[in-house]
């Protein structure tokens, strides 16, 4: 009934809406024209501001379409000054414009040039705006928040719009889990908590924007069920010399620093550019875990309290360099290298209590956990680009080689004790788990300008991956280790993707279309090996499927302003390499993890209906239904809980949105995001039936104040107010920032000071449930509350060249690894 009521609310607000904006346009005068770069293309997303010839006072701020234009209707007659800034270029000013008689002036364009050229300027400083729509996708721009100073590439997508960030380090998005993480426009190949781990250990400093498209088009890879996240990092676009450097020291429980350089030279036919950070990071969490144990009616019979510590110190070191060739005005070639050494160590206690059908102290269980961990990745891409003309003709490949080794050594003391203290049992284990994973990739796209405002593109794609995951367990009796054979055990996967979409859009006045078809053939072989006390076991999965998009985009007046959008696509989400392990792993005495090569891969149908009024007001209405649907399952075997992905059944997804930018002063912009979604789960569950549903508010919202031209300030947050994820319900959560900057030496350098969730709110908690004869709660601490001073400051030639496109052709199969 309740989300009833919120669609009928949001067709009569929509229909409100759609009717004043369609029959209640004033009349008036007209002011229209583009924004181009130095080489007659358009600057999409480029703000224009109006303005009024006598006193300079703002009277309308855009940003322009992706074909450069803009237009100010309804405008009375008076003269006016127009003002177009995009960042990497200079501010442009135009001549005086005169409305008379309320009649359309249509300008010349506007053509911008890169820094460094002389151009009838202003001295404003172009920001971008935080949030940007397109038709397919999200944009957040990373750098207009200063509070993402010194923080992290999680802590940036923890206060992304729509994007939920757990204890864990595990990423939902608009509510659904299995979103696809991509870093410029390539996945990472990673296991979730790998994933977590590169993510801290990148820093904002090196971050552009995140793309967010909960409906991608064909060409990206149908993976991610949830959508696609794609971190852009930052690319200069400098002749000569030109060089950024930033370093933070941090303050939470534990210190933390952050150094970085990014780096590029232009000269002649060559390009040469570098990426380098150094991570030091010590963080705390503690986490506790409730469980009570049932008998047949539903009555405790008893109940277990688990407490645990961590305290993981890592360092990490990222590098991104490479270099591209300008063959020809036409032909570019390029070479990319990326590498992460990441070592780290932690000592994890965990302190089991143990109580009795009344309450009473049964035991207790001290587990002393120490580990020494690595990962280390390397990458190579090889990328070619060729235009054949200035239209738009263009084709393009990629090759991708990825590696990535880990390795945990693990040490597990555990002695139990009786109420008294009295030493009752004592065990060592110890473990040894290396892993590694090879990537090969290949993919080529054309794309081909046709008459009429239209444009076909196609493409092909094939990868290959093979994973070796070993797990070798111990048992320690008397300094003396001996093979644990009902542990260990080894896992080979290989597995072989070959892909290939089309897609066409094209423009009929107000109306746009863009529609593509992807077709996936998916390949995969598993084995696990035996040993002296197990057999070996075998699978093999092959699969074909189609992925439909779509969007159709309407524009309800002649100025643009109040445009339409619906959309369709369909996705698909395989399951992580490591989740197909049939075996089981060791977490703690009352803890087990289990891969399942049963996994099916679950499919995606996602629906979206949105109106957009300018740059300044977005909702939206978007519904989703999953089959097969992937996720965490708990289930007990007697004391123990066993954890495993499993496919739960299905999944419903309505999710209504609403994002605004305002600027209730010249000193003062805001962007606010707000959304209601409701889950519900549905599907056979081990023994019983899960039927799970959760309607969901989520809140997300940051102030940008202008102080002065070298003072800026900050205030940001978001809330939680918990949601339902398969078997578990989370509780409210959310945390509050504020950040202030002061810029010195000539503008070229900067310093801030960051406080992270200032009031400690941040507090992932909530209930496992649909466990046979058990109940369970879960409560983190997490180390969240964190003061950070910055230093950045660039130094080098500030003239642009036109910017390189993304490269890089490996898509989804990081985002499994492991």
């Amino acid at each position: 009934m309740v989300m009833k009521k919120l669609i009928l609310l949001f067709l009569t607000l929509f229909t409100l809406l759609l009717f004043n904006f369609t029959h209640a346009q004033t009349s008036g005068g007209k002011i229209s024209g583009s924004v181009l770069d130095e080489t007659k293309k358009p600057l999409d997303g480029a703000t224009v501001i109006l303005l009024t010839a006598k006193d300079s006072a703002q009277v309308s701020t855009q940003l322009a379409r992706p074909d450069g234009s803009f237009a100010f209707p309804n405008l009375k007659d008076n003269t006016y000054l127009i003002m177009a800034t995009y960042v990497g270029y200079k501010n442009y000013r135009s001549e005086q414009v005169v409305v008379s008689e309320q009649k359309a002036v249509s300008l010349s364009p506007f053509n911008l040039l890169p820094s460094g050229k002389a151009l009838n300027e202003v001295s404003v400083t172009a920001q971008r705006s935080y949030i940007q729509q397109k038709i397919d996708r999200t944009v957040v721009n990373v750098g207009a928040l200063i509070s993402n100073t010194g923080a992290n590439a999680l802590e940036v997508l923890e206060k992304t719009p729509g994007v939920q960030v757990d204890a864990d380090g595990n990423i939902t998005f608009k509510g659904k889990s299995g979103v696809l993480v991509m870093i410029d426009d390539k996945p990472t190949y990673l296991s979730a908590a790998n994933l977590a781990t590169y993510l801290r250990s990148l820093p904002a400093s090196a971050l552009d924007q995140i793309e967010l498209m909960d409906n991608p088009p064909a060409k990206y890879d149908a993976a991610g069920n949830a959508g696609v996240i794609n971190i852009k990092t930052k690319k200069n676009t400098i002749r000569g010399f030109h060089a950024v450097v930033s370093a933070d020291y941090a303050q939470g429980f534990y210190g933390r620093s952050n150094e970085s350089i990014n780096m590029n030279y232009r000269i002649d036919k060559v390009n040469l550019f570098a990426n380098l950070s150094y991570n030091e990071n010590r963080t705390f969490r503690r986490l506790e875990i409730d469980r009570t144990y049932l008998d047949a009616n539903g009555n405790a019979t008893s109940s277990l309290k688990d407490i645990s510590y961590f305290r993981p110190t890592s360092h990490s070191t990222d590098i991104k360099a490479g270099i591209d060739f300008f063959a020809s005005p036409k032909t570019t070639w390029g070479v990319v290298f990326t590498g992460d050494i990441s070592p780290d160590h932690d000592n994890s206690p965990v302190y089991s209590l143990l109580y009795g059908k009344n309450g009473e102290l049964d035991s207790t269980i001290n587990t002393q956990n120490k580990s020494k961990d690595s990962f280390n990745s390397k990458g190579i891409n090889v990328n070619y680009t060729h235009k054949f003309d200035s239209l738009g003709r263009e084709l393009t490949f990629d090759l991708d080689y990825i590696n990535d080794r880990s390795n945990s050594n693990q040490l597990f003391v555990n002695n139990t004790f009786l109420p008294d203290g009295t030493l009752t049992n004592s065990t060592t284990l110890s473990d040894n788990l290396p892993a590694t994973i090879n990537i090969y990739s290949a993919k080529a796209d054309y794309s081909h300008p046709l008459k009429g405002k239209a444009k076909l593109e196609a493409g092909v794609k094939s990868s290959y991956v093979n994973t070796d995951n070993a797990a070798n367990y111990f048992n320690v009796i008397d300094g003396v280790s001996t093979i644990d054979y009902n542990s260990t055990n080894r896992f080979l996967y290989k597995e072989n993707i070959n892909a290939a979409y089309v897609n066409f859009n094209k423009d009929f006045g107000r109306f746009s279309l863009q529609t593509g078809l992807r077709v996936e053939n998916t390949n995969g072989n598993g084995h696990q090996l035996g040993n002296a006390e197990k057999a070996d076991s075998s699978f093999i999965n092959h699969y074909t499927n189609l992925f439909p998009t779509a969007y159709f985009s309407y524009h309800l007046d002649t100025a643009g302003h109040n445009v339409l959008v619906l959309s369709y696509g369909r996705r698909i989400g395989r399951p992580n390499y490591g989740s197909l392990n049939p075996f089981t792993f060791f977490v703690d005495e009352f803890t087990y993890f289990s891969g399942n090569p049963f996994l099916k891969p679950q499919f995606t149908d996602n629906y979206k209906l949105a109106y957009s009024f300018k740059s300044l007001f977005t909702v939206a209405v978007a519904y989703d239904y999953t089959t097969d649907v992937q996720g965490e399952t708990i289930h007990r075997n007697g004391d123990i809980f066993l954890s495993t992905t499993g496919n739960i059944g299905q999944q419903k997804n309505l999710d209504f949105s609403v994002n605004t930018n305002l600027q209730p002063a010249k000193w003062w912009s805001v962007n606010l995001y707000a959304e209601v979604y409701n889950n519900t789960y549905q599907g056979p569950f081990y023994d019983g039936y899960l039927n799970q549903s959760k309607t969901t508010f989520a809140a997300n919202g940051n102030n940008q104040f202008t102080i002065s031209k070298t003072w800026s300030a900050e205030l940001s947050g978001f809330y939680d107010g918990g949601g339902t994820y398969g078997q578990f319900v989370t509780l409210p959560k959310g945390m509050l920032n504020a950040a202030i900057q002061k810029k010195i030496l000539n503008n070229k350098g900067s310093i801030k000071l960051n406080m992270r969730d200032i009031f400690h709110t941040f507090s992932p908690s909530g209930t496992i449930t649909n466990i046979t004869d058990a109940n369970a709660t879960f409560h983190n601490f997490v180390d969240t509350r964190v003061a950070t001073l910055a230093f950045t400051y660039s130094f080098g030639k500030t003239t642009n060249v036109p910017q390189k496109r993304e490269t890089g052709g490996a898509d989804s199969e990081q985002g499994r690894a492991h």
